[in-house]
């Protein structure tokens, strides 16, 4: 039975773009603890970063929704309110990409 290889190049996609732009939103609130309600943002953020919402990006889109939610009401630190807004604008992205059949 031969292995599956690991193709030899890397092509970043828009879905790579998205992974990395969550994860310096979650170094931002690891950086920033503690603060109100930081526990439950990281907790979110875990969550939003999951397979599961991977696989569902609607799922991903409520999370979203409500990770910044919790943020404007906490009156989070301004680096978490710009890496928010950085995951927002990239998942827009790959929303589109969808709905243009660039991705599937």
């Amino acid at each position: 039975m031969p292995f599956y290889e690991e193709p030899y190049f890397f092509q970043k996609t828009i879905m790579s773009g998205l992974q990395g732009a969550w994860m310096l939103l979650r170094e931002a609130v690891v950086e920033a603890f503690p603060f109100s309600e930081s526990e439950r943002l990281l907790f979110h953020v875990d969550e939003a970063m999951s397979w599961e919402s991977v696989r569902d990006l609607e799922k991903m889109r409520k999370t979203l929704l409500l990770i910044r939610n919790i943020a404007v009401q906490n009156q989070a630190p301004e680096r978490i309110m710009i890496c928010l807004e950085k995951v927002r604008a990239i998942f827009e992205e790959v929303m589109e990409s969808i709905a243009e059949g660039e991705i599937l």
